[in-house]
């Protein structure tokens, strides 16, 4: 499952919204990434979102795959639009 998101968040992700989101992300047995055009990244890993350096009003994709998958993905989609 994919979904196209804006990220809707101020401050954009800095250290604690990223703890946050890979917290949320972990709760899911799915695998989850999160991608910036050619960059994907595991949403699972602090190291790898932060990688990504994500602000306000960038899209990204959310791609999960398994038994939760849907849950996953609004899940994380919440998170980056609060």
């Amino acid at each position: 499952m994919r979904k196209n998101v804006t990220v809707e968040m101020e401050e954009g992700l800095e250290a604690r919204p990223i703890a946050l989101l890979v917290q949320t992300a972990n709760q899911f047995s799915s695998k989850i990434y999160l991608e910036i055009g050619e960059k994907r990244v595991n949403a699972k890993s602090i190291m790898g979102v932060m990688s990504l350096a994500l602000l306000n009003g960038e899209n990204v994709v959310l791609d999960a795959e398994g038994e939760d998958e849907a849950e996953a993905i609004t899940a994380l989609e919440a998170f980056l639009k609060k």
